[in-house]
């Protein structure tokens, strides 16, 4: 085989004295996709964010291309030809593609004038675009795109800087089944063209389908580094975790309380989004919903909870009547709604993890008088909903939440909730983007939560996820109800058949 492009030996770094990389390394030659998996914190973005200048080693040798490097920052890994697409895309949505493809390279008109060249830029982003078969005018402004145009938009700003190694960081996690398999295509174009891959996802079939080889992180070691021909997904989750999982989800032996329902939900519609939506959600029961990315599975979510307006229905939480558009009302009610965007709705990234988990309790802690917070009461019960939780942190007063695992920030959000008491639970997605580990403590968690009493509301685009954890499941399609479906009965084809149903 030809000399490794990359070749990464014995790094290692720490983060305010705690070693977070040990003796990290891994081979990667052109034209391969190599898969690295490994829990939340277990070292993958750490490796990918030194060889992507974004942070520096404390020890070890990163080889590229035969030479040793040790970019100081992400312009110095462009330049020599390491692209880093990162899980939340660096693009800008209020500019246009080729604007955003030539941001800090714009093609300029000859002469001593700074001007654009406008003409020739527009040229070269066509050109460009059409490396991924992706046939939008360049002048398009990028919010109007599908997230996965925008993800092919990303690689395309790669290639046009002649990348030769190209790391994609769950690049599946907001896309839809379509769009991700317009995506495997590209990746196996790229391949075919010599360009090095490294592929970073939770979704472990995945990872067997498109990569030549894979490297299991744990705790901050390489665990494994084999072609995956030798792997399979119990033996990479094993690896993981440091442990047999021996059932994906775990056994619960409550059962749903079908006396009064929690929640009553009678034909909630609004134009453009949901029609004539009616269930029921009973104590001790997890109500699973399934079905496609623009079902409205997210809306009708939103609008349950009081974000949202609707034009007819009705929302009751035991019998009485809920307003709509009334989210504190909701959670005065005993309502909790997680959202599917942990980062941009569900947190606050640069606060601590203490101040992330009082949040929403902050008027049930003040002073009847004055209001001021009782801090310190405040602090002792955020402890107790971080352990009940499982948050791995040193510090909840001096950590932000930007600094945790997305498992772990996951956990910050559940916490922030469980600190109201409340006893009927939305979660939009709620274990998207996190590890086989993680999830299965989120999984715990909800089990946790109905045997004592709490009504459970699951919204998931993963189907063997919803059979596992559900009583019954409610599919929707194109903002309605397509059927219910109880546990003895699951099915995923005759799930998926609803799903589609036009």
């Amino acid at each position: 085989m030809s000399e490794a492009l990359l070749r990464i030996q014995n790094l290692d770094k720490s983060f305010f004295g705690v070693k977070v990389l040990r003796d990290v390394g891994l081979e990667l030659h052109r034209g391969r996709v190599l898969g690295l998996v490994g829990e939340n914190g277990s070292g993958k973005s750490t490796t990918m964010n030194i060889l992507g200048g974004i942070h520096q080693k404390d020890g070890g040798r990163i080889e590229f291309d035969g030479r040793e490097i040790a970019p100081q920052n992400s312009r110095e890994a462009q330049a020599l030809g390491i692209a880093f697409i990162h899980q939340e895309l660096s693009l800008f949505p209020n500019l246009s593609i080729e604007e955003n493809l030539f941001l800090d390279h714009f093609p300029r008109v000859s002469g001593a004038l700074p001007f654009i060249d406008r003409r020739r830029m527009r040229e070269r982003a066509k050109a460009a675009l059409g490396l991924v078969d992706l046939d939008i005018s360049p002048g398009t402004p990028l919010g109007r795109l599908a997230q996965g145009e925008r993800q092919l938009v990303e690689i395309v700003k790669a290639l046009s800087r002649e990348a030769r190694l190209i790391i994609f960081d769950e690049p599946t996690t907001s896309l839809t089944a379509r769009e991700s398999e317009r995506l495997f295509t590209i990746i196996e174009r790229l391949r075919g063209q010599g360009i090095a891959i490294i592929y970073i996802s939770h979704i472990l079939g995945d990872v067997i389908r498109l990569c030549d080889d894979i490297v299991v992180l744990r705790d901050g070691q390489v665990v494994a580094a084999e072609p995956t021909s030798a792997l399979h997904i119990e033996r990479m989750i094993t690896l993981m975790v440091g442990r047999t999982i021996d059932h994906l989800f775990p056994e619960r032996t409550t059962k749903p309380n079908d006396d009064r329902a929690a929640l009553s939900v009678r034909g909630l519609s609004q134009p453009g989004t949901v029609k004539d939506i009616s269930f029921d959600l009973h104590r001790g029961e997890v109500l699973g919903i399934s079905g496609l990315m623009g079902s409205g599975r997210s809306e009708l979510a939103r609008i349950v909870f009081g974000l949202d307006g609707y034009e007819s229905g009705k929302i009751a939480i035991d019998g009485a009547e809920l307003p709509p558009r009334s989210p504190r009302q909701a959670m005065e009610r005993g309502l909790a709604f997680l959202t599917e965007d942990r980062r941009g709705e569900g947190l606050m990234m640069e606060a601590s993890i203490r101040d992330n988990i009082v949040l929403p309790s902050l008027p049930e802690h003040a002073s009847p008088f004055l209001h001021f917070i009782r801090a310190s009461e405040l602090g002792g019960l955020a402890q107790k909903m971080a352990e009940k939780v499982h948050i791995h942190a040193r510090s909840l007063d001096q950590m932000a939440v930007r600094t945790l695992s997305g498992g772990n920030q996951q956990k910050v959000v559940i916490a922030k909730w469980l600190l109201r008491r409340p006893s009927i639970f939305i979660l939009d997605e709620p274990t998207r983007g996190i590890d086989v580990g993680a999830k299965y403590e989120v999984y715990k968690i909800i089990n946790q939560l109905v045997g004592e009493g709490a009504a459970v509301l699951f919204i998931s685009s993963e189907i063997e996820e919803l059979i596992g954890m559900a009583d019954r499941i409610m599919v929707m399609s194109r903002g309605e109800v397509r059927g219910f479906h109880d546990r003895a009965h699951f099915q995923r084809e005759a799930l998926m058949r609803a799903a589609l149903w036009d």
